[in-house]
């Protein structure tokens, strides 16, 4: 095993209490405070990474880099952050102080995400990730995260993987990381090596959202569902208002009402008598759908989600998988379209999966493996590799799902 735990909880203090800034290094004075958290229009960052056309510029800045880290994660060896802030592999995204006197200095950078990209696997680990003391509890983690979320779009990037100490697992997960790994083991096994004292954590990165945008996005739709709400809400007449509900007299009546009536239909009953849901608009099968009946199906469709998933993630592992991992690429097939019709691949399927409505059933997502074997199986000559692996593919999936 490698020796790494390279995120800590010191090193992204967020607006947690957890940890106060450094008494030794009171914080300094900046632009962002607890009020503008989600404004990035005054932060400057910068990707910098050891080419061999670096400029100085960008070499002063992974030094700066360099000793952040060293700084703020005081039980990794020096020698170690060196070697990977400045291996060609890695890429950082360094923030930088708006603060004159800071200019080409250390004490420029105020925070950096130090990360290698493994682009044919479309996924990068995150190898540091650190904030200045001085500059921590004013939300520039998050704004470091959100920043290098979306350059990783840029490269094509649909993963960050990264190993992070227990203290810091809090923070990660805040900006959308997971224990639960869902990529498929096949595209990150070899690449990297378990890290004593981490934790392996997971973040998928949605390649049509602004991650910086994601307030703003919010409060949009918030304000357009309470337009929606106006032109129908009467809270604000006469009419909209009702005396306060007389609870223990509430209860007795409906404990008599509800006799004989379905156990889990008693709350959208007792919602139903409540005055003024009603005229609000509220159905009866609108309460049904918000109770008790309609969250027991929303497990059970998560619970299928997941055990989909775990299927194609165990098919990818399989050595055999390998043609059916991503489409075919018809700029060099060229006449694959024309004798195959509806073509499909495990890439496809997984997405289909996620996007949560398309398969009803297990029935539905078997069909379409076995229409990637059928596909394998005509498209291709019977004494190819290719047709093998669809053969050992299709005795897999009928073991798989029988």
């Amino acid at each position: 095993k490698r020796r790494r735990s390279s995120i800590t909880a010191e090193a992204v203090e967020e607006s947690s209490e957890h940890k106060r800034p450094s008494s030794s290094s009171p914080p300094s004075s900046s632009k962002s405070s607890t009020n503008d958290k989600h404004d990035y229009s005054n932060i400057e960052y910068a990707i910098v990474q050891n080419t061999p056309d670096s400029t100085p510029t960008n070499l002063v800045r992974l030094i700066g880099l360099k000793s952040l880290f060293a700084k703020q994660l005081p039980k990794m060896p020096k020698e170690y952050i060196a070697r990977l802030v400045f291996d060609r592999r890695h890429k950082s995204l360094a923030l930088l102080s708006d603060d004159p006197s800071c200019k080409g200095g250390d004490e420029e950078i105020i925070g950096g995400i130090c990360y290698r990209a493994y682009p044919e696997m479309r996924f990068a680990e995150i190898a540091f990730c650190a904030v200045s003391a001085s500059q921590q509890v004013k939300g520039y983690g998050t704004k470091l995260m959100n920043l290098v979320k979306r350059h990783a779009v840029t490269e094509g990037i649909e993963y960050f993987i990264t190993y992070a100490d227990n203290y810091a697992i809090g923070y990660f997960k805040k900006q959308g990381f997971s224990k639960t790994i869902s990529m498929p083991k096949g595209r990150f096994h070899g690449l990297i090596k378990d890290y004593d004292g981490g934790t392996i954590m997971e973040c998928y990165i949605h390649p049509s959202i602004d991650y910086t945008r994601i307030p703003e996005m919010l409060r949009i739709q918030r304000e357009f569902l309470l337009d929606r709400i106006r032109l129908t809400a009467k809270s604000h007449t006469e009419e909209g208002k009702y005396p306060p509900l007389d609870y223990k007299k509430f209860r007795e009546e409906m404990d008599v009402k509800l006799e004989g009536v379905k156990k889990g239909e008693e709350a959208a009953h007792r919602a139903m008598a409540i005055p003024g849901v009603k005229e609000a608009g509220w159905t009866f099968n609108d309460l049904m759908a918000s109770t008790g009946g309609q969250k027991d199906v929303d497990r059970q469709k998560n619970h299928m989600k997941s055990e989909m998933l775990t299927i194609i993630r165990k098919t990818e592992e399989q050595a055999f998988s390998w043609p059916f991992r991503e489409p075919v690429d018809t700029s060099e097939v060229k006449d694959y379209l024309e004798i195959i019709k509806d073509p499909i691949d495990l890439s496809t399927i997984e997405r289909r999966i996620r996007k949560g409505d398309w398969y009803k059933n297990m029935q539905m997502l078997q069909v379409d493996m076995l229409r990637m074997v059928k596909n394998c199986k005509m498209y291709n000559d019977s004494t190819s590799p290719y047709y093998d692996c669809a053969v050992a593919l299709e005795k897999y999936l009928v073991a798989l799902f029988t």
